[in-house]
């Protein structure tokens, strides 16, 4: 059977999210790097130096922020 997609991306597996939350370190590290693409998106800043330059970084703080909320909604998931 074909996986399911969206936008042309294979969707995370359920059995790996279930493994997540029944604490998993494996599978809750799969499910940070399925989700690291977009952490990186949300968390991207353009910051201006001195001179007025922009330099686009990524915000270390928040993207810790998001992961940590990412881990804490599996594993208090209600199955």
């Amino acid at each position: 059977m074909k996986q399911p997609t969206f936008n042309g991306r294979e969707l995370l597996p359920l059995s790996v999210i279930d493994a997540a939350h029944a604490g998993d370190a494996e599978a809750m590290e799969q499910v940070l790097m399925y989700y690291e693409s977009y952490i990186f998106k949300l968390c991207t800043r353009t910051l201006y130096d001195e001179n007025g330059y922009p330099h686009v970084c990524v915000d270390e703080y928040m993207k810790r922020r998001l992961e940590i909320k990412l881990i804490h909604s599996i594993v208090k998931q209600e199955i």
